[in-house]
């Protein structure tokens, strides 16, 4: 059996378009492995929705999204935290967020949860445009 080491304490990735089905690897030591997906949900405000529409204002995005999760990972005590976020279009029913958190127990990795999301829809610089479906007729 091959093992995999994750070294990297903190990575932040802005991707364009839906996120990937991905299995990243916990990092060694971990009693837990939270894995958080934001999805695009079918409806906004009553009506149907084909996507969203996400804007970053780059490079303070990755750097804001990078300095909350290293100030996250140490006031939580983690082993390793991912952050994945899309730019540009998402269609409803797919990934545009993910959040891994390595920690000890899984008490810290669920606040740390919390924490960051909570934290990352005030302060960091993402902003999304809905995209509703067209009505026939």
């Amino acid at each position: 059996m091959t093992e995999r080491v994750r070294s990297q304490l903190v990575e932040v990735h802005l991707v364009d378009g839906a996120l990937a089905p991905k299995a990243t690897p916990p990092p060694v030591g971990a009693g837990a492995w939270l894995v958080f997906e934001g999805i695009v949900r079918p409806s906004e405000e009553g009506r149907p929705l084909a996507a969203l529409d996400y804007e970053a204002y780059e490079p303070m995005t990755s750097r804001e999204l990078r300095r909350l999760a290293e100030a996250t990972r140490v006031e939580h005590g983690l082993l390793s935290i991912v952050v994945e976020h899309s730019v540009g279009r998402v269609a409803a029913g797919e990934v545009s967020f993910r959040l891994a958190i390595g920690s000890k127990h899984r008490a810290e990795g669920i606040r740390a949860a919390e924490t960051f999301i909570d934290r990352m829809k005030k302060t960091v610089p993402l902003w999304k445009t809905p995209v509703y479906q067209r009505e026939n007729g």
